[in-house]
């Protein structure tokens, strides 16, 4: 696996996060909907290494944790 090319991808991932959570909101479907989306679509492109499933799960993870923190401030 090219490690360099898949941290790259986490970078370029984490804005499209930034990305979609501005035009969606985090509380929207279609936001879930394009992290799960794009999330598969990174795994597969690495061919399911666990280095890529794991890293993916983790920033899912993440970003349920500051979607809890956002609901709960109100």
């Amino acid at each position: 696996m090219d490690y360099k090319a898949f941290f790259w991808d986490m970078v370029l991932w984490t804005q499209g996060v930034n990305d979609a959570a501005r035009q969606f909101g985090m509380q929207s479907p279609d936001f879930w909907k394009w992290v799960a989306d794009s999330a598969g679509a990174i795994c597969r492109k690495y061919e399911d290494n666990p280095l890529a499933v794991k890293q993916m799960v983790m920033m899912i993870e993440w970003l349920e944790e500051v979607y809890e923190k956002q609901r709960q401030a109100g």
